[in-house]
């Protein structure tokens, strides 16, 4: 349901001062340190490098200098470099030729890192600035850099690993960096709401994914196997209702809530919890009706049928599977409008008071005698009932100075209710949108009177 495709491209810094084209992908373009030691390591190339600038000073005619101080500066540097370079492997006071080298002589740069003077000795250019070796470090573990190779973010340099290891996203399912695709890039798939990221090779191994808040099911995690196939994360599991005698206590909370609402349910509807085979059995028998796919969680029924519901909730077993769970018969018989009102079993509170608060939207509707409605009115409306009890809830916990619910539970409430509001579906979604577009601008009961009246939302 509304599964984010990605492809991440890398960081989204800019990169420092446009000195390097950089990108992150499978064959990420690195940044080299230039060094005294490996730049500059053989002393005849300064030499040359010494005699090509004062020869380019003499010859007239083929360019012409912009700066000349600058070019002075230069040819002092590269000097007190070769100087630098020989001093290091010269006795104290001595070079080659037997000439003093001072040793307080310096090159006039001040280290990037420290804002101290560049003195003798090796020294890093890089990143366009001059630094000590000890003072070139990585962003993420302030180490020194000491590897030919390392990466930019930013401003900042990194080791290659550590701008890896922040930059590079790993896995939720099986913690492994996620690998790049054909084209070099990094591309995952991303659940819209919780933002679980994982590799796309995940939606076709058999990976489970909870029924409740359909996150998948983490390599290191196990999830609960229910009877029917289906398979529930543990924190969905804290606050799940498993039998029909365990949902009356929040079937009352649901009928509370709609006479709140000056609605209330004269008949005493049965509700049943059911297995999703009994449910789709029933859903089969169903003459008329509108059935959200690509699964249905709940329904209420109007056809006399013989139901088979969950009577005594299943124990956590070995593996963490269901087991001993008890049904038995139900036989449903047609006095009104409505015989029963059918919920998946094994869902979170919120999520069984959600969809039990949309299909007693369309007992009270039948009970009430509206006209058969087109799928979006009908469905839509409901589905506004159904945000509206979440809610409640929202804001009850609030008032209870949240006492009463984990924070989990808040964020699986907002989570049901971002299901509903990004619905897809021209009939669930649509028809939600269209609901509480008027029941925001007229009210509840104006939009249900008018509903009854012409069949339409108003606008």
């Amino acid at each position: 349901m509304g599964w984010l495709s990605k492809i991440f491209k890398g960081s989204s810094h800019n990169v420092s001062e446009g000195q390097y084209d950089w990108r992150y992908s499978a064959n990420s373009n690195e940044n080299y340190p230039s060094t005294s030691q490996d730049a500059w390591s053989d002393t005849e190339d300064i030499d040359r490098a010494i005699a090509i600038s004062l020869s380019e000073e003499n010859k007239k005619g083929k360019h012409v200098i912009a700066d000349e101080s600058q070019l002075e500066e230069d040819e002092q540097l590269a000097r007190a470099l070769q100087e630098s370079l020989n001093f290091d492997s010269l006795p104290e006071n001595g070079n080659r030729n037997g000439n003093y080298v001072d040793p307080n002589f310096s090159c006039g740069r001040i280290c990037a890192g420290c804002n101290v003077e560049i003195g003798h000795g090796r020294f890093l250019s890089c990143m366009g600035s001059i630094w000590h070796p000890e003072c070139f470090r990585c962003h993420a573990c302030h180490q020194p850099i000491a590897d030919y190779e390392f990466s930019m973010s930013g401003n900042y340099p990194y080791h290659k690993f550590c701008y890896k290891e922040h930059y590079h996203p790993k896995c939720d399912v099986c913690n492994h960096f996620i690998p790049t695709n054909a084209a070099g890039l990094i591309e995952y798939r991303a659940h819209p709401f919780w933002a679980q990221k994982y590799c796309p090779k995940h939606e076709h191994d058999r990976t489970s994914r909870c029924c409740s808040c359909e996150r998948m099911e983490p390599q290191d995690t196990k999830y609960v196997a229910l009877d029917d196939g289906r398979s529930l994360c543990l924190e969905c599991l804290d606050s799940a209702i498993m039998d029909t005698d365990q949902c009356q206590p929040l079937y009352l909370d649901i009928r509370e809530f709609y006479e709140s609402l000056n609605m209330k349910v004269e008949q005493q509807v049965p509700l049943l919890l059911v297995e999703r085979q009994a449910l789709n059995e029933a859903m089969d028998g169903e003459k008329s009706g509108h059935h959200h796919m690509p699964e249905t969680r709940g329904l209420c029924l109007s056809e006399e049928q013989t139901i088979s519901t969950v009577l005594r909730r299943p124990r956590i077993g070995a593996g963490n599977r269901a087991m001993d769970m008890r049904t038995e018969p139900y036989k449903l018989t047609r006095r009104c409008e409505v015989t029963a009102i059918l919920i998946l079993y094994g869902l979170p509170r919120l999520l069984t008071g959600s969809i039990l608060a949309h299909e007693m939207m369309h007992a009270w509707m039948r009970l009430s005698g509206y006209r058969t409605l087109s799928p979006d009115v009908e469905e839509g409306i409901c589905q506004v009932l159904a945000h509206m009890w979440l809610e409640s809830q929202r804001a009850s916990a609030e008032q209870s100075n949240q006492r009463t619910s984990s924070p989990f539970d808040k964020k699986l409430g907002e989570f049901f209710k971002h299901q509903i509001e990004s619905d897809t579906s021209p009939v669930y979604g649509n028809g939600f949108r269209a609901g509480n577009q008027a029941v925001l601008k007229y009210g509840l009961q104006r939009t249900l009177d008018h509903i009854r009246f012409t069949g339409t939302f108003p606008y």
